[in-house]
């Protein structure tokens, strides 16, 4: 058991949510943030804000983290997007070092001028190459890829229709674009279908974009792109598939799910992101058509505006490609699927349940989002780094710990997390119904 005692925490830490102060009210626009740092402190003098960790080197299989508060814990890591174990590979940092020498650490300009490398350059055609596309163009963060892509193609009289659970930077992407947003319910191609069929009933003469994942990282869950590629050929639309969470460590050869479904080369527009996989910050967009590729160097504005790709992120996600694309790649994708696995079989013998099918996202169901507040509290204590999930990145009532999973985890740091989460979530569940109780229980009156 772990040494935390169930002391009183107020209710308000163990309810609401971020959603509560996304539209705060009032003239001051300065002002009107003490309401959301308010119920923020609540829930960090009380253990419960886990959010904005630091760690001290990295994200090794184990490290130590800092919280925004300076408390610094120990434990096996859960929380780092590191699928392949890439960010410590030795021929990774040997080809940074390298790079450094040649060209020293920085772009020193956006890709419309002078800021890009050779290395960007060799980049943008080993990914056209890897997912059999013609063009690619470069962004600085995956974020900046989705948001990008879909602000510079989509005008205000075009159509986005988006998968529900679509990632933020696909979203605001969207919002940013038009307020024709169409949004269908998740992985239901029918129901997409009937929007596609409704808007193309009434126009004929403008855009829509489809947008979907390859892997949606809060559910572990794939839609069937082959039918949603062949609705759009059917009601004149685009698909763009964001492969941030399944590219390079899903499937036989690294290609995630499009390779998985046969549909290389098939999709019409593919966006993704560096920093799950490939050991880097950065994005990309990769397009059928040259006239695509510079309509968004010059219309995207996060590719037009932003400073390029370091030479150094650039020469670093190369050699990421060619390790993905090698024997080696191979064998580590084999052993994160073992691990992946293991830790789904070692959870449900614990009594614990998951979302979605087999990859390096093991998202483990907690319900409410007390409940999950306080299991969340402990496992710094117990040794385990995870990341805490709720609302509103996910539904109300649908809390979860996101474990992701490293081709570098040993056996021993599975089965001690997975002890972990239960120790932890047996002991949450005592206290937050002794919380309750003493919330329900009147005061007692002296005499």
């Amino acid at each position: 058991m772990s040494n935390y005692s169930n002391a009183y925490i107020p209710p308000a830490a163990l309810a609401g949510s971020m959603r509560d102060f996304r539209v705060p009210g009032g003239a001051d626009l300065l002002g009107r943030t003490e309401g959301f740092f308010k119920w923020q402190d609540l829930r960090r003098q009380n253990g419960l804000w886990p959010f904005s960790r630091a760690t001290e080197d990295g994200p090794n299989t184990f490290c130590m983290t800092q919280d925004d508060s300076g408390n610094k814990t120990r434990g096996v890591n859960f929380a780092s997007q590191d699928y392949l174990s890439l960010s410590s590979h030795s021929g990774i940092k040997e080809t940074a070092k390298q790079t450094i020498e040649r060209c020293g650490v920085h772009s020193a300009g956006s890709p419309a001028l002078v800021g890009n490398t050779s290395y960007s350059v060799a980049l943008e055609r080993k990914i056209a190459e890897f997912l059999k596309q013609e063009e690619v163009v470069l962004y600085p963060t995956g974020w900046a890829a989705g948001f990008g892509v879909i602000k510079g193609l989509v005008r205000s009289a075009d159509h986005v229709v988006m998968d529900m659970l679509s990632h933020s930077c696909l979203q605001e992407g969207a919002n940013a674009a038009t307020n024709n947003i169409h949004l269908f319910r998740h992985l239901d191609n029918d129901y997409c279908r009937s929007i596609l069929a409704k808007i193309r009933a009434k126009d004929t003469q403008n855009g829509i974009l489809v947008v979907t994942e390859g892997l949606f990282s809060m559910d572990s869950d794939t839609p069937d792109l082959l039918a949603l590629q062949s609705l759009c050929h059917e009601f004149n639309a685009t698909l763009v598939v964001d492969v941030a969470h399944d590219l390079g460590n899903l499937g036989p050869d690294g290609r995630g799910h499009i390779g998985i479904q046969d549909m290389l080369g098939k999709i019409d527009i593919i966006m993704g992101s560096f920093s799950k996989t490939f050991a880097s910050n950065g994005g990309f967009v990769a397009c059928k058509s040259r006239a695509v590729k510079e309509y968004l160097r010059f219309y995207s504005a996060p590719a037009t505006f932003s400073n390029a790709l370091s030479p150094v992120q650039a020469a670093t996600i190369l050699k990421a490609f060619d390790i993905v694309d090698s024997v080696e790649g191979r064998v580590l994708r084999l052993e994160m699927m073992a691990n992946v696995l293991s830790l789904r079989d070692q959870l449900r013998a614990a009594g614990l349940d998951y979302y979605g099918d087999p990859s390096a996202i093991v998202c483990v169901k907690m319900g409410s989002e007390g409940l999950a507040r306080l299991v969340s509290k402990r496992l710094p204590q117990l040794g385990l780094i995870a990341n805490l999930v709720e609302f509103p990145a996910v539904p109300k009532g649908a809390a979860r710990i996101r474990m992701q999973v490293m081709a570098n985890h040993s056996d021993k740091n599975i089965s001690d997390a997975v002890g972990i989460l239960k120790t932890a979530k047996a002991e949450a569940e005592i206290e937050l119904e002794n919380n309750k109780q003493s919330v329900q229980q009147p005061e007692r009156r002296v005499a």
